[in-house]
Formats: structure tokens, C-alpha cells, sequence
């Protein structure tokens, strides 16, 4: 296994982790740079400068190493960003400070192996080299690194405290289903009626109660020409009138529970 190189001293920090996850990336998918060119379409040589902290790779190739690798892009790319935005400003600033020699031909300063490297990275991202005032990039960059690393906290902060596999609910809204619907089968054995729900039983029911119970009540509540609404087994404010409405007319104590002397009344 190759000898893992030590990032440079002058690397920026947060260029830094950028590329130390992205060799993690390429560890654990046991990729060569020749298999990063022959995957990303970014040359090995590159992947070479990238992986070695002399070059920020542009957004493509980390994007283009998340999809080979199996990898959620989203936080890389928040690294990327970040990493970019405080690049540039090094880099503003290193070219505002005086060079020696810097009135000198920049032909005779630049090394062939330097111009050809700068070359092909201009070809990579697609634009030319921008030329702005230091003091109106630095200030925009700045602004960019602020915001960016504000979202790669909120990314991280997501990433530590919500579970892959679980899906909000917003506030103020439920999961609901569609109600349970039951046929009433009206029947009249050994003198008492039966809906044909509950198997007869004289369960005590009130207002909140839910299930067949309910469900045999509103069907007899029906059958007597009152009605509870839906036969839907929930005894709602509808089964509860009709409930009182019943008592009332059978001579009962109007109580909107359906206890023993209601279930006989409603059966006989």
C-alpha cells in the first residue's frame, strides 16, 4: 500500500478536511487515482495534486468522487464551499503582499512545470482566472465562507441528530386513515334485535368510546329511526345525540350512556 503523503504546512485548515475526507473516500473504496480518472473523468494527475493538497479540486470532481463512492454529496459539497470561499481569500491576499522579483516578466518567474499545472486547472473548472480588487473580494468571500459555514453546521448538526429512516410530521398535522365502515345485519332472535356486530353483548358505552360495541349501537340507533351518523364504531357527538335523543323517547334517564336499561330498550 502506498505511503500516505503529509498534507502541506501552508494548506488552509478547512481545504484541509476537505481533502482528508476525500481520502477517506478513496480508502475505503480502494480506488487508485488511475481508477479516480478512469471514474470522475478528472486525470490521474489531478486527482494526484488534488489528494495532495496543492490543488482545491473544483466542485465537479467532489461531486463526480460522491457518486463513485456511494457517498450522500451534500455535506461534501458544504466542505467544498467553504473550503473554496476561504482558498480564494488566501489567495487574495497572498497576491496583495509584494514579491521579489515581481516586476520581472512573469514568463521568466513561472516554471514550465507551474504554467502547464495552472493550465490544465483552468481547463478543469471552465472559467478563466478572475482578476478583482483585493479589498472587494476578500470582503465578498468572507461574506460567502460566513453563510457556508453556517450550513455545514446545520448539515452536520441534521446529520448527528436525525435518524436516516425517520420522517417528521409538521406540527398541526396527523396521519390519518380512512374510518372503519360496518354493515349492519338487522336481525330479531329469541325477542331481541342484533345488528350483528358484537355478538350480542351489553357492554356500558359513552361519548370517546370506539370499536364494534359502538358500531352494534348505531346500527339498533338506525334501526329505530334515529340517526347516529356513520356506522363507523367511533361515538361521536352525532351517536351521542342520537343516544339522548333514544333515552328521551323511551322514558329513560337521559345520560347519553348507553348502560343496561338503554341496550334493552334498543334490542327490544
Amino acid at each position: 500500500m502506498p505511503r500516505i503523503k503529509p498534507l502541506p504546512d501552508e494548506l488552509d485548515p478547512l481545504a484541509a478536511q476537505l481533502v482528508v475526507r476525500l481520502r477517506e473516500l478513496k480508502t475505503h473504496g480502494e480506488l487508485t487515482t488511475r481508477r479516480l480518472a478512469a471514474g470522475t473523468g478528472y486525470s490521474a494527475r489531478s486527482w494526484e495534486r488534488y489528494l495532495g493538497g496543492t490543488s482545491l479540486p473544483p466542485r465537479a470532481a467532489v461531486e463526480a468522487l460522491a457518486r463513485l463512492t456511494g457517498t450522500d454529496p451534500v455535506r461534501l459539497l458544504a466542505m467544498h464551499e467553504i473550503a473554496a470561499a476561504s482558498w480564494d481569500i488566501r489567495r487574495a491576499e497572498s497576491a496583495a503582499q509584494p514579491r521579489p522579483g515581481e516586476h520581472e516578466p512573469e514568463e521568466q518567474r513561472r516554471s514550465e512545470d507551474e504554467k502547464g499545472e495552472r493550465r490544465e486547472q483552468e481547463r478543469e473548472q471552465g472559467q478563466p482566472p478572475r482578476r478583482l480588487p483585493h479589498i472587494a473580494l476578500t470582503a465578498g468571500v468572507l461574506a460567502v465562507t460566513v453563510a457556508f459555514m453556517a450550513a455545514l453546521l446545520l448539515v452536520l448538526r441534521l446529520d448527528e441528530n436525525v435518524a436516516p429512516a425517520a420522517v417528521a410530521t409538521p406540527a398541526g398535522t396527523a396521519a390519518t386513515t380512512p374510518p372503519h365502515s360496518y354493515l349492519c345485519r338487522i336481525a330479531r332472535t329469541d325477542g331481541r334485535w342484533s345488528a350483528g356486530i358484537n355478538n350480542g353483548r351489553d357492554t356500558e358505552i359513552s361519548y370517546g368510546d370506539t370499536g364494534t360495541d359502538v358500531a352494534e349501537a348505531q346500527c339498533l340507533l338506525r334501526r329505530a329511526g334515529i340517526s347516529p351518523g356513520g356506522i363507523d364504531g367511533m361515538f361521536g357527538p352525532l351517536t351521542l345525540r342520537a343516544v339522548k335523543t333514544f333515552q328521551d323517547r323511551a322514558g329513560l334517564v337521559v345520560d347519553g350512556m348507553l348502560g343496561p336499561r338503554s341496550w334493552k330498550a334498543l334490542r327490544g
